[in-house]
């Protein structure tokens, strides 16, 4: 266990995380190797007042913290059980890692689109993945929980009790889970990629995405996201400098060219990634980001898409908006709305999540977050909540607990956290 404190080499890559526009300053940081170095980091906090806070990749991060830091970015741990279909990993594993390891067995994760992401924070929050349609979120899945509580004791905890329940979607105010055991699923390959259109084609390309995949079998999980290219020499020429339609598919099915065919001739195709891919390459779907960056975005479930709506859309995200943001608009249903497992959060009568996410400049935050008022204002006739997954940059945690808790997770979810966290020294709920 490494304990370090502002100024000293190494504290500031320690404190430093994916989400960049979260200032992160804490008084303490325990860069901790085992389940152990949590517990003694828990029980210096609570010896010394101190509010606590934890980070593997920081992809997630809502709020900083001045107090203490717990970096478990070292616990990476992996195994495999093939027989089981399970995984168990520590709390500073990426989904890469396992995709990897599961993929010698045969075995897939449910990860989401970025497999530099951490397994642990992605799953606490629910885990939306690429084949949620069809097996539900990474959370649904989760066996067992070792996690260390704010009175520093270590335990592990698994479905049937309330803190399986709290921490299966309500994210970090209970404690600091140090390793996960989860299912895994018979998948090694899928038809995937996407499907890229041009700024002209963006409202007709919606609407036929819209009313595509509404009908859409489970197998097939798909997004379609607007996005302003930028004109740099390593983008394809085909996209270079253009606003974007990008539909995304990962589909489980063999047919998937026949499946797409109403796609591909809703306009004309800039370009087309769409192929059989193994498992381990599901990260070229999407492919996010890889490098850290300032940013803030939100989301909210609507239960339906109208014409309307996807104006809306297009004015406050498509070209010409007053802040260039990548607007996402997922299909949800399928599995997500059948399946409710022990586990806080979900709104499974939702038929969509809207997301937007906007680099924060240097006229800061409000900026953007005054962009993303204006179109989330526009949907909110049809809006049925929020999704904890796609909320980020927000510095208020028991604000956004009440945006996207149902009222009787909510009220749950606070009578668990003061039995485990009486003082509030983890983040609010």
């Amino acid at each position: 266990m490494n304990i370090l404190r502002p100024g000293q080499d190494g504290y500031a890559d320690e404190v430093a995380g994916f989400q960049t526009s979260v200032a992160n300053t804490p008084a303490v940081v325990v860069a901790a190797e085992t389940a152990e170095d949590v517990v003694a980091a828990v029980k210096y906090a609570a010896e010394h007042g101190l509010r606590v806070a934890v980070q593997a990749t920081g992809h997630g991060l809502t709020e900083g913290t001045d107090g203490l830091l717990i970096s478990t970015r070292r616990m990476t741990g992996v195994e495999i059980d093939a027989a089981a279909r399970t995984a168990r990993v520590g709390a500073g594993v990426r989904w890469g890692a396992v995709i990897e390891a599961a993929a010698k067995h045969g075995l897939a994760p449910l990860s989401g689109s970025s497999p530099d992401v951490g397994v642990v924070g992605y799953t606490l929050s629910g885990g939306f993945g690429l084949m949620a349609r069809r097996y539900g979120r990474a959370a649904d899945h989760v066996r067992a929980i070792d996690v260390v509580t704010p009175d520093g004791e270590l335990r592990t905890v698994t479905p049937g009790a309330d803190l399986f329940w709290a921490l299966r979607g309500g994210r970090a105010g209970f404690g600091v889970v140090t390793a996960l055991e989860f299912g895994l699923v018979p998948v090694t390959e899928l038809y995937g990629g996407g499907l890229y259109f041009d700024t002209a084609d963006l409202p007709s390309v919606l609407r036929v995405w819209r009313t595509w995949s509404m009908t859409a079998p489970d197998e097939l999980s798909t997004s379609i996201a607007l996005i302003p290219l930028p004109d740099l020499p390593m983008l394809p020429e085909p996209v270079r400098g253009k606003h974007v339609a990008h539909v995304r598919i990962a589909y489980l099915g063999q047919d998937g060219d026949e499946l797409v065919a109403p796609l591909r001739a809703a306009a004309p195709v800039l370009m087309d990634t769409l192929k059989r891919l193994p498992f381990t390459e599901s990260g070229s779907i999407a492919s996010d980001p890889p490098h850290p960056h300032p940013y803030h975005g939100t989301n909210a479930t609507v239960s339906a898409l109208n014409d309307g709506m996807l104006a809306a859309i297009v004015e406050h995200a498509g070209p010409g908006a007053p802040v260039d943001t990548v607007l996402i608009i997922d299909r949800l249903g399928g599995e997500l709305a059948r399946r409710r497992v022990d586990g806080a959060g979900w709104d499974s009568g939702a038929e969509f999540v809207v997301r937007a996410l906007s680099m924060v400049g240097d006229d800061g935050v409000e900026t953007v977050r005054g962009a993303h008022g204006k179109l989330f204002e526009a949907l909110a006739p049809w809006s049925t909540g929020r999704l904890l997954p796609f909320v980020y940059g927000e510095h208020d945690p028991a604000e956004v607990a009440e945006s996207v808790f149902p009222p009787a997770d909510l009220a749950r979810l606070r009578v668990i956290k003061h039995r485990y966290d009486p003082a509030s020294a983890f983040p609010a709920v």
